[in-house]
């Protein structure tokens, strides 16, 4: 009797992690890549620029409106006789800072009215979203001036502003991921099993739901940061801090005589909310599974 010939099997290939998946695909977007690495210098510069240029941006160190490269300043100087490069490197914390923190609070409002409303539905989700529509109507940069002109100027205050107005569309997509993923299998089976909605609600699905409330908080980032810009502008924000809303804002009457003191921190702030709107197209592309699969 002899013995069968083996049967070629097909090798089944290593399932890979997920992470790894969306980081792939990330790289293969060279803009958004480029953008990454623009992004991470900003943050750097911000985090040590003030210790390797240690320049207090609120000294007079020079005559006003010194142009740029002039008498050894980089960037010249504000109406004050302020350096515009040591503003522009405070300023960088204060303006990040700030756009970090509104997303954050963004985030945990909408997650938590959006996973209500997407959950237990019904009256529940009725009033929420009725709530929504009410701040999704008013005009945003509006309501954030009456809070901030109410309350004060302080950057606590800037931020809670910025991000109670800006929560209704990370509520309005974590509602429909909560709708679209409440129906599934595993979800119907953690029910059975006795789960309780916390458990299910935070545990089960919000981690399915995350890829595109993380792409959304991405881009709120960069709107925060413009919001920022647009109160200082309009000369609502603290005076004894330098972000670079405030040195557009301190500058503004000047512009036609030093336009410089206004386009270089606006220059700053147009490159850091395009890396951040690329880095977000990116992980959009990245962290979505029917992109991955083409």
């Amino acid at each position: 009797m002899t013995d069968s010939p083996l049967i070629p099997t097909e090798e089944i290939p290593e399932a890979r992690h997920p992470f790894a998946e969306a980081w792939e695909m990330f790289r293969r977007n060279h803009a958004a890549m480029v953008a990454l690495v623009v992004l991470l210098l900003i943050i750097l510069a911000a985090i040590i620029g003030p210790y390797l240029y240690p320049v207090d941006p609120f000294d007079m160190v020079w005559s006003p409106f010194s142009p740029p490269g002039a008498d050894g300043f980089l960037l010249g100087t504000d109406y004050l006789g302020r350096d515009l490069l040591a503003a522009l490197i405070h300023g960088a914390r204060v303006s990040i800072v700030i756009g970090l923190a509104a997303a954050v609070v963004s985030v945990l409002i909408g997650v938590t009215v959006g996973a209500l409303a997407g959950f237990y539905r019904g009256w529940v989700e009725e009033l929420l979203m009725r709530i929504t529509e009410f701040f999704q109507v008013l005009p945003t940069l509006l309501f954030s001036m009456v809070i901030v002109a109410l309350f004060g100027a302080s950057l606590p205050m800037i931020t809670f502003a910025i991000g109670i107005v800006s929560w209704t569309a990370v509520a309005r997509i974590t509602r429909s991921e909560f709708l679209r993923i409440r129906e599934l299998e595993y979800v119907t089976a953690s029910r059975a099993s006795g789960a309780k909605n916390g458990k299910l609600m935070f545990r089960v699905i919000l981690p399915n739901a995350l890829p595109p409330i993380i792409v959304q908080a991405a881009l709120m980032v960069g709107s925060a940061i413009l919001f920022e810009a647009g109160l200082s502008f309009l000369g609502l924000t603290d005076p004894n801090v330098v972000s670079w809303g405030q040195v557009i804002g301190s500058n503004r009457q000047y512009i036609l005589d030093a336009s410089f003191t206004v386009t270089i921190p606006g220059l700053a702030i147009f490159v850091t909310v395009l890396c951040i709107s690329l880095v977000g197209d990116g992980l959009n592309d990245a962290l979505n599974p029917k992109l991955r699969q083409r």
